[in-house]
Protein backbone atom coordinates (compact mmCIF):
# COMPACT_ATOMS: atom_id res chain seq x y z
CA UNK A 1 0.00 0.00 0.00
CA UNK A 2 2.98 2.70 0.83
CA UNK A 3 4.76 1.49 -2.22
CA UNK A 4 1.32 2.43 -4.61
CA UNK A 5 0.15 5.66 -2.46
CA UNK A 6 3.81 6.68 -3.03
CA UNK A 7 3.68 5.71 -6.84
CA UNK A 8 -0.17 7.16 -7.29
CA UNK A 9 0.27 10.29 -5.33
CA UNK A 10 3.34 11.65 -7.38
CA UNK A 11 2.37 10.48 -10.63
CA UNK A 12 -0.87 12.63 -9.92
CA UNK A 13 1.31 15.56 -8.93
CA UNK A 14 2.95 15.49 -12.09
CA UNK A 15 0.25 15.56 -14.26
CA UNK A 16 -1.63 17.97 -12.71
CA UNK A 17 1.86 20.31 -12.94
CA UNK A 18 2.12 19.21 -16.25
CA UNK A 19 -1.20 18.75 -17.55
CA UNK A 20 -0.38 15.49 -18.97
CA UNK A 21 1.18 12.21 -19.11
CA UNK A 22 3.60 12.50 -22.57
CA UNK A 23 4.36 8.70 -22.44
CA UNK A 24 0.83 8.17 -23.87
CA UNK A 25 0.93 11.48 -26.90
CA UNK A 26 2.03 8.46 -29.60
CA UNK A 27 -0.30 6.12 -28.52
CA UNK A 28 -3.47 7.78 -26.81
CA UNK A 29 -5.03 8.26 -30.23
CA UNK A 30 -4.50 4.78 -31.33
CA UNK A 31 -7.34 2.46 -29.35
CA UNK A 32 -5.89 -1.05 -29.66
CA UNK A 33 -2.41 0.19 -28.46
CA UNK A 34 -3.73 2.21 -25.56
CA UNK A 35 -5.76 -1.09 -24.66
CA UNK A 36 -3.04 -3.13 -24.83
CA UNK A 37 -0.84 -0.77 -22.60
CA UNK A 38 -3.69 -0.46 -19.95
CA UNK A 39 -4.12 -4.62 -20.60
CA UNK A 40 -0.37 -4.91 -20.13
CA UNK A 41 -0.12 -2.65 -16.85
CA UNK A 42 -3.47 -5.25 -15.46
CA UNK A 43 -0.81 -8.26 -15.88
CA UNK A 44 2.02 -6.05 -14.36
CA UNK A 45 0.20 -5.45 -11.28
CA UNK A 46 -0.94 -8.69 -10.88
CA UNK A 47 2.73 -10.69 -11.29
CA UNK A 48 4.33 -7.95 -9.10
CA UNK A 49 1.34 -8.38 -6.16
CA UNK A 50 1.58 -12.26 -6.21
CA UNK A 51 3.60 -12.51 -3.06
CA UNK A 52 1.25 -10.39 -0.82
CA UNK A 53 -1.70 -12.20 -2.67
CA UNK A 54 -0.62 -15.82 -1.98
CA UNK A 55 0.05 -14.21 2.07
CA UNK A 56 -3.29 -12.91 2.17
CA UNK A 57 -4.79 -15.75 0.75
CA UNK A 58 -7.08 -18.35 3.13
CA UNK A 59 -4.34 -21.29 2.32
CA UNK A 60 -2.02 -19.20 4.18
CA UNK A 61 -2.67 -16.52 6.80
CA UNK A 62 -5.26 -18.45 8.23
CA UNK A 63 -3.86 -18.51 12.07
CA UNK A 64 -5.49 -22.42 12.40
CA UNK A 65 -3.52 -23.71 9.88
CA UNK A 66 -0.02 -21.30 9.95
CA UNK A 67 0.45 -20.72 13.73
CA UNK A 68 1.53 -17.08 14.40
CA UNK A 69 5.16 -16.79 13.29
CA UNK A 70 7.12 -14.14 15.04
CA UNK A 71 9.04 -11.22 13.11
CA UNK A 72 12.78 -10.80 13.47
CA UNK A 73 13.92 -13.87 10.99
CA UNK A 74 17.15 -13.15 8.74
CA UNK A 75 14.43 -13.24 5.83
CA UNK A 76 12.70 -10.34 7.85
CA UNK A 77 15.30 -8.24 8.54
CA UNK A 78 16.96 -8.25 5.21
CA UNK A 79 13.60 -8.02 3.39
CA UNK A 80 13.17 -4.46 5.66
CA UNK A 81 16.32 -3.07 4.89
CA UNK A 82 15.56 -3.71 1.01
CA UNK A 83 12.38 -2.53 0.98
CA UNK A 84 13.52 0.64 2.83
CA UNK A 85 16.09 1.42 0.31
CA UNK A 86 14.44 0.65 -2.30
CA UNK A 87 11.17 3.10 -1.53
CA UNK A 88 14.13 5.37 -1.06
CA UNK A 89 15.56 5.41 -3.91
CA UNK A 90 12.55 5.20 -6.01
CA UNK A 91 10.94 8.05 -3.93
CA UNK A 92 14.04 10.68 -3.75
CA UNK A 93 15.24 10.17 -7.56
CA UNK A 94 11.94 11.01 -8.56
CA UNK A 95 11.42 14.12 -6.75
CA UNK A 96 14.97 14.84 -7.45
CA UNK A 97 14.46 14.58 -10.37
CA UNK A 98 11.31 16.48 -11.18
CA UNK A 99 13.36 19.22 -9.42
CA UNK A 100 15.96 19.41 -11.27
CA UNK A 101 13.18 19.67 -14.69
CA UNK A 102 11.66 22.22 -12.75
CA UNK A 103 14.96 24.32 -12.39
CA UNK A 104 15.10 24.58 -16.28
CA UNK A 105 18.78 23.58 -16.45
CA UNK A 106 21.14 24.67 -19.23
CA UNK A 107 20.73 23.00 -22.53
CA UNK A 108 22.26 19.56 -22.62
CA UNK A 109 22.81 19.15 -18.93
CA UNK A 110 21.91 15.38 -17.47
CA UNK A 111 20.91 15.28 -14.08
CA UNK A 112 23.22 14.55 -11.50
CA UNK A 113 21.82 15.65 -8.22
CA UNK A 114 21.88 13.80 -5.31
CA UNK A 115 21.03 9.88 -6.03
CA UNK A 116 21.51 10.65 -9.70
CA UNK A 117 25.26 11.48 -8.82
CA UNK A 118 25.47 7.66 -8.47
CA UNK A 119 22.82 6.01 -11.05
CA UNK A 120 21.84 7.15 -14.31
CA UNK A 121 18.53 5.73 -13.45
CA UNK A 122 17.67 5.68 -9.40
CA UNK A 123 13.56 4.95 -9.37
CA UNK A 124 14.25 1.63 -11.51
CA UNK A 125 17.34 0.65 -9.08
CA UNK A 126 14.68 1.48 -6.26
CA UNK A 127 11.95 -0.21 -8.01
CA UNK A 128 13.76 -3.67 -8.52
CA UNK A 129 15.15 -3.37 -4.98
CA UNK A 130 11.74 -2.46 -3.17
CA UNK A 131 10.06 -5.96 -5.01
CA UNK A 132 12.85 -7.99 -3.67
CA UNK A 133 12.67 -6.96 -0.19
CA UNK A 134 8.46 -7.46 -0.32
CA UNK A 135 8.85 -10.69 -1.84
CA UNK A 136 11.68 -11.63 0.91
CA UNK A 137 9.00 -10.07 3.86
CA UNK A 138 6.02 -12.41 2.29
CA UNK A 139 8.16 -15.33 2.38
CA UNK A 140 8.73 -15.86 6.05
CA UNK A 141 5.20 -16.13 7.38
CA UNK A 142 4.63 -18.62 4.80
CA UNK A 143 7.67 -21.13 4.97
CA UNK A 144 7.57 -20.88 9.01
CA UNK A 145 4.25 -21.86 9.28
CA UNK A 146 2.32 -25.23 9.40
CA UNK A 147 1.17 -25.50 5.48
CA UNK A 148 1.10 -27.74 3.39
CA UNK A 149 4.30 -27.80 0.64
CA UNK A 150 1.67 -26.39 -1.86
CA UNK A 151 1.52 -23.65 -0.28
CA UNK A 152 5.06 -23.04 0.54
CA UNK A 153 6.01 -23.78 -3.22
CA UNK A 154 3.09 -21.15 -4.30
CA UNK A 155 4.91 -18.29 -2.07
CA UNK A 156 8.42 -19.87 -2.97
CA UNK A 157 6.91 -19.34 -6.68
CA UNK A 158 6.24 -15.79 -5.96
CA UNK A 159 9.72 -15.07 -6.54
CA UNK A 160 8.28 -14.46 -10.58
CA UNK A 161 7.55 -10.95 -8.52
CA UNK A 162 11.21 -9.38 -8.79
CA UNK A 163 12.29 -11.23 -11.34
CA UNK A 164 9.52 -9.74 -13.43
CA UNK A 165 10.23 -6.51 -12.68
CA UNK A 166 13.66 -6.48 -13.63
CA UNK A 167 13.45 -8.28 -16.87
CA UNK A 168 10.26 -4.98 -17.64
CA UNK A 169 12.82 -2.75 -16.49
CA UNK A 170 15.51 -3.72 -17.99
CA UNK A 171 14.54 -5.34 -21.15
CA UNK A 172 10.95 -3.74 -21.80
CA UNK A 173 9.58 -0.51 -20.56
CA UNK A 174 12.53 0.74 -18.67
CA UNK A 175 15.93 1.27 -20.10
CA UNK A 176 15.33 0.44 -23.77
CA UNK A 177 12.56 3.49 -23.64
CA UNK A 178 15.40 5.72 -21.78
CA UNK A 179 18.96 4.73 -22.84
CA UNK A 180 19.00 5.54 -26.38
CA UNK A 181 16.58 7.85 -26.85
CA UNK A 182 17.90 9.79 -24.23
CA UNK A 183 21.51 9.72 -25.92
CA UNK A 184 19.86 10.41 -29.10
CA UNK A 185 18.48 13.93 -27.79
CA UNK A 186 22.15 14.92 -26.73
CA UNK A 187 23.73 13.60 -29.64
CA UNK A 188 21.77 15.67 -32.05
CA UNK A 189 21.69 18.81 -29.54
CA UNK A 190 25.71 18.80 -31.25
CA UNK A 191 25.07 17.75 -34.57
CA UNK A 192 22.57 20.32 -35.61
CA UNK A 193 24.44 21.68 -38.39
CA UNK A 194 25.01 18.34 -40.03
CA UNK A 195 21.03 17.72 -39.94
CA UNK A 196 21.05 20.30 -42.04
CA UNK A 197 23.17 19.85 -44.30
CA UNK A 198 21.66 16.47 -44.85
CA UNK A 199 18.53 18.44 -45.51
CA UNK A 200 20.34 20.42 -48.15
CA UNK A 201 21.64 17.44 -49.78
CA UNK A 202 18.46 15.27 -49.16
CA UNK A 203 18.67 14.20 -52.79
CA UNK A 204 21.84 11.73 -51.96
CA UNK A 205 21.38 8.54 -51.02
CA UNK A 206 22.24 6.35 -48.10
CA UNK A 207 25.79 5.67 -48.41
CA UNK A 208 26.65 9.27 -49.22
CA UNK A 209 25.47 10.07 -45.54
CA UNK A 210 27.44 7.35 -44.47
CA UNK A 211 30.17 9.04 -45.85
CA UNK A 212 29.38 12.73 -44.86
CA UNK A 213 29.00 11.26 -40.90
CA UNK A 214 32.23 9.40 -40.74
CA UNK A 215 33.84 12.43 -39.59
CA UNK A 216 31.75 14.60 -38.09
CA UNK A 217 31.81 17.90 -36.45
CA UNK A 218 29.82 18.84 -33.15
CA UNK A 219 28.86 22.63 -33.03
CA UNK A 220 28.81 22.53 -29.46
CA UNK A 221 30.16 20.21 -26.55
CA UNK A 222 27.18 18.26 -25.66
CA UNK A 223 27.24 15.08 -27.01
CA UNK A 224 31.33 15.08 -26.34
CA UNK A 225 30.38 16.37 -21.94
CA UNK A 226 27.28 13.35 -22.17
CA UNK A 227 29.73 10.49 -23.49
CA UNK A 228 32.04 11.31 -20.41
CA UNK A 229 29.10 11.08 -18.20
CA UNK A 230 27.76 8.08 -19.97
CA UNK A 231 31.67 6.44 -18.81
CA UNK A 232 31.54 7.64 -15.45
CA UNK A 233 28.58 7.15 -14.05
CA UNK A 234 26.48 3.55 -13.41
CA UNK A 235 23.82 3.05 -15.69
CA UNK A 236 21.31 1.64 -12.71
CA UNK A 237 23.23 0.14 -9.71
CA UNK A 238 24.76 3.40 -7.77
CA UNK A 239 27.99 2.90 -7.65
CA UNK A 240 30.69 6.44 -7.11
CA UNK A 241 31.62 7.89 -10.18
CA UNK A 242 35.32 8.46 -9.62
CA UNK A 243 35.36 4.26 -9.45
CA UNK A 244 33.34 3.46 -12.12
CA UNK A 245 35.01 5.42 -14.17
CA UNK A 246 37.95 3.02 -14.19
CA UNK A 247 36.39 0.02 -14.05
CA UNK A 248 37.21 -2.49 -16.89
CA UNK A 249 34.33 -2.55 -19.69
CA UNK A 250 33.82 -6.33 -19.31
CA UNK A 251 32.78 -5.30 -15.67
CA UNK A 252 30.25 -2.52 -16.32
CA UNK A 253 28.62 -4.26 -19.01
CA UNK A 254 27.95 -7.68 -16.69
CA UNK A 255 27.78 -7.47 -12.95
CA UNK A 256 26.96 -3.72 -13.55
CA UNK A 257 24.05 -4.32 -16.26
CA UNK A 258 25.05 -1.73 -18.84
CA UNK A 259 24.59 -3.70 -21.67
CA UNK A 260 26.00 -3.78 -24.85
CA UNK A 261 22.44 -2.95 -26.58
CA UNK A 262 21.93 -0.09 -24.27
CA UNK A 263 24.88 1.53 -25.59
CA UNK A 264 23.83 4.70 -28.69
CA UNK A 265 26.50 3.42 -31.45
CA UNK A 266 27.52 6.86 -33.21
CA UNK A 267 27.97 5.25 -36.78
CA UNK A 268 25.08 3.12 -36.86
CA UNK A 269 22.58 4.91 -34.50
CA UNK A 270 24.00 8.28 -35.00
CA UNK A 271 23.61 7.82 -38.66
CA UNK A 272 19.63 7.06 -38.70
CA UNK A 273 18.80 9.59 -35.84
CA UNK A 274 19.96 11.77 -38.17
CA UNK A 275 18.28 10.39 -41.52
CA UNK A 276 15.08 10.71 -39.64
CA UNK A 277 15.49 14.05 -38.86
CA UNK A 278 16.27 15.04 -42.52
CA UNK A 279 12.92 13.48 -43.73
CA UNK A 280 11.20 15.42 -40.79
CA UNK A 281 12.70 18.56 -41.96
CA UNK A 282 12.26 17.64 -45.53
CA UNK A 283 8.30 17.05 -44.79
CA UNK A 284 8.14 20.35 -43.54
Amino acid sequence: MLWAARLAGFLLFRVLKTGSDTRFDDIRSHFFKFAGFWVGQIVWVWIVSLPVVILNSSAVSSTLRSGDPSFGKATDIIGIILFAIGLFWEAVGDIQKYMFKSSKPPKGQPCTKGLWYYSRHPPYFGEMTLHWGLWLLCLTPTINGGLPNSAKAAQYSAILSPIFTMILLLFASGLPTAEKPTAKKFFLMSYSSIKQNQLDNNNNNSSSISTRFSEPEPENEIWSNYKNYLKKTSIIIPFPPFLYLNLPEWLKSSLLLDLPFFKFDEQIDGKQALEEERKKRASV
